[in-house]
C-alpha cells in the first residue's frame, strides 16, 4: 500500500521520541558454533539446543548487567535490567534485546559476539490479474491436476481477516503432515479462526513495543487479526481462493483469485500502527522456517544497505538454504534513482506496473476542455452538477497548507458546495477528499504536482473526486487564472479494459542499487497498480474513521500488491517442478519475462514524459513475469547457497561478515586465491556490468552455467544486443544438450568503448539463447562510474 514520505517519517519519528535514548533494541549475531561448544549442545539434540542456549543467552545479559551496573545508582540499576526479546533459532543465530549503550559495549567483550545492529523500524512498502497475466481456469499452470498439491505460502504483513471468503477451505483436503505451525490466540482471534486454507497464524509485537509502547488494541488486535487491511489484501492476492462476483461496488466486477488460489496460507503478522520492527520480522521468519513455508512473501523493507548489516536479506539468505523461495517488493520510493530495496541476489525483488484495467473519468472545465482522470468514487451518479472551482486562496486560508488541503486549510464560506483543487502530497489521499467534505465541499479534483507526473491512483473517495496528472494540473491553473467563474464538472466512466499495459508505475522504486551494483535490481515487474483483493469489512476502504463503508474487496495500490502476485506464481511453479531450488524458480521468471506490451510496443515507465519512454531494466528488470512461459523456460541459471558465499567473497567480505550470514556455519573459508574471484561470475540470470568512467577497450567478462529442463537434444544458439557503447562477444555461440539435466557453461566478454565525464548514461542490451519455442533472455545493464 502506498504511504506517502511523509507520514512515513512522521511515524518514525513519533516512535523514535518514545525511545529512552541510551536504551534500544538490538539485533545480536553470535557464532553459535562456539556457544554450542561451551555449552556441549549437538547438532542432533532437537528440543534442548533452543532451551539451552535461550538459558546461555539470559545468562550472558545477566552478566553483563552486573558488569554494566558498576558505577550507576540504586535508580540506574532497576532502570537498565536487559531485556531479552527473541532468541532466533534459523533465520539468524543469535537473539533480540534492549540494551543500554553500556550493556552493549560489554556485550561486545563476551566470547563468540558477532555484530549487533539497532532495531529499525520498516515500513510496508484481484479479478484481473490473473487473466493478464494470461492464466486461465482448468488450463495451463490452472489445471486441475496442478493445482492440488500441497504447497504453504508464508505472508509477512499486517494479519489476516480469517472469516472472509477469500480463506474458506471447502473442498482442501487435510493440512500436510510436514507442517510444524500453529495458530495462535491473541485479541479476536484462535486456533479455531484456523482451518484447512489457512493453517498457521501468529503475531510479533516485542520488538514493536519496546520502541513504540503498547499496542493501542482500540485500533489494532493485539493477534494475527488484521486491522488495516494489508496483510488480508496480499494473502488473498498469493493464494486467495477462486470466488465469483467479486468487485467494489460494482467496479472491477469478475472472479477473484489468488495466483495460486488452492495454496495454503500462513500468517505471520509483524506489521503495526506504526510500520514494522526488524526484530519481530527476524522472529517471523524465523519460525516461518521451522514450521515448513514453501515461499515467504514479504511486502515490506526499509532503505538499501550492504547484505550482512540488511536483517531481511540475512533471514532470506537462511530461508533460501533451506529451499524456501523469497519474494520481496521493490519499494515504493520511484522514479527517484537507487532508490530499490530488498536487493539481495537471494531475494526475488519486485516492481509494480499496471494492468489493461482503469477506472476512468472525464473532467471538464467551464470553458470546454476535457482532462482524463481516474477515481473509484461510486455514488448514486455517475456525474456532478457544474460546480464553482476553487483553489488555494479562493478556498481557504494559507497559501502553503491549503492549496494540499491540510487539515484545517480550507474556509467552508470559500468551499461550501463547490470543486475544490488540492495537490498531491503531504497527506493522505482520501484524506483530502475527507477535508474537503467537512468544509462543505461538494467534489475535489486531486492534482500530480510536477515531480509526480502522469501516474493516476484509482481511490475509494467519499465525495465525488478524481486524480488528475500533472499537465492536466497545469490546465487548471491557466483556466483559473483566465477565467471570471470558473467552474468544472466530473463524470465517473466505471471500468475500462484494453488499455496498453503493462507500464511501470511512477512509485516503483528503480535500480541500480547503490549497495549490490553488481546484480540488476528489481528482478522482474508484476501488477501493482489499482489491484483488487480481499479486505476486512470492519476497516473502512479508505481507512478514514469517518468513512463508515464496509466492504469485502479493495482495490490498492503499491509494490506490496506486485510481491505476492510474483509469490503466488513461484508457488504454482513449486507445485509442477517440486525439486527446483529457489533460484531455479526465479531464473524462469526472469528469463521468460516479457519487454513488449498489448500493443506490441516497448513498456512503457509512466515517469518518462520524453518520446523515448521505454521502461529500462532498472526500472523492470527483465520484464513483466509470464507464468504459462515460466512454467516450460527451456534452461535455468541456477545458484546454490554455496555460489552466493563465494560471491560474498569476492565482494571482499570478511570473516565476521560472513558469519553474520551463516551463523553456526563459520567452517565455511573464501577460495584462494581471492583474485580469481569476480562478482560478475554470480551465476545470476542478468547482467550488470560496471566500467570506469573514462576508461577505453577495458574488458570485463563474466562466466554463466546453463541447465537444460527443455527439450533434449536441444542446440540453442545465442543472440546478443549490444548496448550502446560495448562490444559484447560470446564464447561458445552453440551450447548442444543431449539430456534433461545437462550443464553447459559459456563466458561473455564486455569491452567498454570508454565514457567521458558529462556522458554517463547507463546503456542497456540482451543476451538470448534461442532454440525452437525456447527463448532465454538475459537483459543487460552498462553504467559507468
Amino acid at each position: 500500500m502506498m504511504l506517502t514520505r511523509a507520514l512515513v517519517s512522521f511515524a518514525f519519528m513519533a516512535i523514535a521520541s518514545m525511545a529512552s535514548v541510551d536504551k534500544q533494541t538490538y539485533v545480536i549475531h553470535m557464532d553459535q558454533a562456539k556457544l554450542m561448544e561451551k555449552t556441549k549442545i549437538t547438532a542432533l539434540d532437537n528440543q534442548a539446543p533452543y532451551q539451552r542456549i535461550k538459558n546461555w543467552y539470559e545468562t550472558i545479559l545477566d552478566s553483563i548487567s552486573e558488569v554494566s551496573k558498576q558505577g550507576e545508582d540504586d535508580k540506574d540499576h532497576e532502570l537498565s535490567n536487559p531485556q531479552l526479546l527473541y532468541v532466533y533459532q534459523t533465520a539468524i543465530s543469535g537473539f533480540a534485546a534492549k540494551l543500554s549503550t553500556r550493556q552493549l559495549a560489554a556485550l561486545k567483550k563476551v566470547d563468540g559476539f558477532l555484530s549487533a545492529f539497532p532495531d529499525e523500524m520498516l515500513s510496508l512498502h484481484t479479478t484481473h490479474s490473473p487473466q493478464f497475466l494470461g492464466l486461465e481456469l482448468s488450463t495451463g499452470l490452472w489445471a486441475r491436476q496442478s493445482m492440488g498439491s500441497d504447497v504453504i505460502i508464508g505472508v509477512a504483513d499486517t494479519g489476516i481477516w480469517p472469516e472472509h471468503v477469500s480463506f474458506q477451505d471447502t473442498g482442501l483436503s487435510p493440512i500436510p503432515a510436514r507442517w510444524k505451525g500453529t495458530c495462535q490466540t491473541g485479541t479476536n482471534f484462535s486456533p479455531s479462526n484456523c482451518n484447512h486454507k489457512l493453517i498457521g497464524a501468529k503475531a510479533y509485537f516485542q520488538g514493536y513495543e519496546s520502541v513504540a509502547g503498547s499496542i493501542n488494541e482500540k485500533s489494532d488486535y493485539r493477534s494475527p487479526r488484521d486491522a488495516q487491511g494489508h496483510g488480508t489484501h496480499t494473502a488473498s492476492t498469493a493464494a486467495g481462493n477462486l470466488v465469483s462476483a467479486a468487485s467494489f461496488y460494482g467496479l472491477a466486477n469478475g472472479s477473484a483469485a489468488g495466483m495460486r488460489f488452492s495454496s495454503r496460507i500462513a500468517v505471520y503478522k509483524v506489521c503495526w500502527e506504526f510500520g514494522c520492527a526488524s526484530s519481530d520480522i527476524l522472529a517471523a521468519i524465523d519460525e516461518a522456517i521451522v514450521d515448513g513455508v514453501d515461499v515467504l512473501s514479504l511486502s515490506l523493507g526499509g532503505s538499501s544497505k550492504p547484505y550482512d548489516s540488511d536483517p531481511i536479506a540475512i533471514a532470506a539468505f537462511r530461508a533460501t538454504q533451506k529451499g524456501i523461495f523469497v519474494s520481496c517488493s521493490a519499494g515504493n520510493s520511484g522514479p527517484e534513482k537507487s532508490s530499490v530495496s530488498n536487493i539481495a541476489p537471494w531475494i526475488m525483488t519486485v516492481a509494480a506496473s499496471y494492468t489493461d484495467r482503469s477506472f476512468p473519468t472525464i473532467v471538464k472545465l467551464g470553458n470546454g476542455e476535457t482532462l482524463e482522470g481516474s477515481s473509484l468514487y461510486t455514488g448514486k451518479s455517475k456525474s456532478t452538477r457544474e460546480l464553482a472551482l476553487v483553489f488555494n486562496k479562493t478556498a481557504g486560508f494559507d497559501d502553503t497548507e491549503t492549496p494540499f488541503c491540510f487539515p484545517g486549510s480550507l474556509n467552508k464560506k470559500l468551499a461550501r458546495r463547490k470543486m475544490v483543487v488540492c495537490l498531491r502530497g503531504g497527506n493522505g489521499r482520501t484524506q483530502k477528499g475527507e477535508q474537503v467534505r467537512l468544509a462543505g465541499g461538494a467534489g475535489m479534483l486531486l492534482v500530480n504536482t510536477e515531480n509526480q507526473g502522469e501516474e493516476l491512483f484509482a481511490d475509494p473517495h467519499i465525495l465525488p473526486a478524481t486524480s488528475l496528472g500533472a499537465s492536466a494540473g497545469e490546465t487548471i491553473r491557466n483556466y483559473l487564472k483566465s477565467a471570471k467563474n470558473p467552474t468544472a464538472s466530473i463524470t465517473f466512466k466505471g471500468t475500462s479494459f484494453n488499455n496498453p499495459a503493462p507500464m511501470v508505475t511512477a512509485f516503483s522504486s528503480r535500480g541500480p542499487s547503490s549497495d549490490g551494483p553488481d546484480v540488476i535490481k528489481p528482478d522482474v515487474t508484476a501488477p501493482g497498480m489499482n489491484i483488487l483483493a480481499a479486505w476486512p469489512p470492519k476497516t473502512s476502504p479508505s481507512l478514514l474513521k469517518t468513512d463508515k463503508r464496509s466492504v469485502l474487496f479493495n482495490i490498492i495500490s503499491g509494490t506490496s500488491m506486485s510481491c505476492p502476485h510474483v509469490s503466488g506464481l513461484a508457488a504454482l511453479l513449486k507445485s509442477i517442478h517440486p525439486n527446483w531450488s529457489p533460484a531455479a524458480i526465479k531464473s524462469a521468471l526472469m528469463t521468460t519475462a516479457y519487454t513488449l506490451n498489448n500493443k506490441n510496443l516497448p513498456i512503457a515507465d509512466i515517469s518518462l514524459t520524453s518520446s523515448d519512454s521505454a521502461a529500462t531494466p532498472f526500472a523492470l528488470g527483465s520484464g513483466h513475469v509470464d507464468p504459462e512461459k515460466a512454467s516450460d523456460p527451456g534452461l535455468i541459471y541456477d545458484i546454490t547457497p554455496q555460489d552466493y558465499l563465494i560471491y560474498l567473497c569476492s565482494l571482499h567480505y570478511n570473516s565476521t561478515q560472513i558469519g553474520n550470514m551463516l551463523g553456526y556455519s563459520t567452517s565455511f573459508t573464501c577460495p584462494k586465491p581471492a583474485s580469481n574471484l569476480h562478482p560478475g561470475d554470480l551465476n545470476y540470470p542478468s547482467f550488470a556490468v560496471n566500467f570506469q568512467l573514462g576508461a577505453s577497450n577495458s574488458t570485463i567478462t563474466f562466466k554463466r552455467t546453463l541447465t537444460n529442463v527443455g527439450g533434449a537434444p536441444s542446440v540453442y544458439k545465442v543472440q546478443v544486443n549490444s548496448p550502446s557503447g560495448v562490444m559484447v562477444k560470446v564464447e561458445p555461440n552453440i551450447l548442444r544438450f543431449n539430456k534433461l539435466g545437462d550443464e553447459m557453461s559459456y563466458r561473455v566478454t564486455f569491452t567498454g568503448l570508454g565514457k567521458k565525464a558529462g556522458s554517463v548514461n547507463p546503456s542497456f542490451g540482451d543476451l538470448i539463447w534461442a532454440f525452437g519455442k525456447y527463448s532465454v533472455r538475459s537483459p543487460i545493464a552498462v553504467t559507468w562510474q
